[in-house]
């Protein structure tokens, strides 16, 4: 049993994904909303194995020549970049349309003013292609994506406007987007397009690329302190006017900021000082380690000067 496999449990309905294996057989696994169960190996099954004892081998293969399969979304939506889970190590990249719509569409990754071309081609609806693969433990140093859409519009009607989205993906977000994925209908990692979309200018996109070109921006990455303070009063000018969500807000985005900056900057461990109040941040921050696949351990430390107030992350 490794990480990344589906599994479901033997003394009751829930299935999810094994996050986490431990020794002495026991593992975690994250269910539906992120929620993390502990168990032991011998209270679960893969399903895939279990399926595949029971249906044969092909129960749940899909063949290309098969055609698109059934389109679930609306009109005129479903546009999607999902990550497909090949093991715990590596990852394939997959554009998806669940929509009515075919699209011209371009995909690539951006390495500040150099781009390399991932897919170009046309996207007909209930159609997914596999663009590329990536490998699990290099995802903070993965470049950005660029996709762009253009619609093809074969007849007389309104004019539906080309967009692009451009995505950078952090580990502290990344791991919060699995779900079962349209058309290939396997659990991905899934990304909608037209969420925060922008119009596509045509016109000017050759001018704004080249002016990327002349000036592009050093990427730097600001390596924190191993010790971050996440007391409110560290963080804000005036707790005193915060609301308790204002504050868990704003210790949650330093907490996020700080792990985002040390995984980047190759840093292999960070501790946080969260205190322990009424344990809500503490137990919040542990919650959103469990879910990323590079931290290889986390857990209580100086305990002399800070009791249970303190978290050391171990990153892969």
């Amino acid at each position: 049993m490794n990480i990344g496999d589906r599994v479901r449990l033997l003394h009751g309905r829930e299935e999810g994904i094994v996050r986490k294996v431990s020794s002495g057989g026991r593992i975690e696994v994250e269910i539906e909303d992120g929620f993390i169960i502990p168990a032991h190996k011998s209270e679960v099954v893969i399903i895939a194995e279990a399926e595949k004892s029971y249906f044969g081998e092909n129960a749940n293969a899909t063949k290309e020549a098969d055609g698109p399969l059934p389109i679930s979304a609306p009109k005129d939506q479903g546009l999607y970049l999902a990550f497909l889970p090949i093991n715990d190590q590596s990852l394939s990249l997959y554009l998806i349309n669940d929509s009515h719509q075919p699209y011209l569409t371009h995909a690539s990754e951006v390495h500040g003013g150099n781009q390399r071309t991932l897919f170009a081609g046309t996207l007909n609806p209930g159609e997914s292609k596999k663009i590329d693969d990536r490998m699990l433990k290099e995802l903070d140093a993965w470049p950005a994506f660029l996709l762009r859409f253009i619609p093809i519009q074969n007849k007389l009607e309104k004019a539906i406007p080309p967009f692009e989205r451009q995505l950078k993906m952090k580990a502290t977000q990344f791991f919060k987007h699995l779900s079962k994925a349209p058309i290939l209908g396997k659990n991905v990692y899934l990304f909608a397009m037209e969420q925060t979309t922008k119009d596509l200018d045509i016109r000017s996109l050759n001018a704004e690329l080249k002016e990327i070109a002349a000036k592009p921006e050093p990427i730097k990455t600001v390596k924190p302190s191993r010790s971050i303070d996440l007391h409110i009063e560290q963080l804000h000018a005036d707790p005193g006017k915060l609301s308790n969500s204002e504050k868990m807000r704003i210790q949650l985005e330093a907490f996020e900021s700080k792990l985002n900056q040390a995984i980047a900057s190759g840093m292999d461990e960070i501790t946080f000082i969260h205190g322990l109040g009424n344990g809500v941040l503490k137990k919040e921050i542990h919650k959103r380690l469990s879910q990323l696949g590079n931290i290889k351990y986390f857990q209580d430390t100086q305990k002399d000067q800070w009791g249970y107030g303190a978290t050391l992350v171990r990153i892969s």
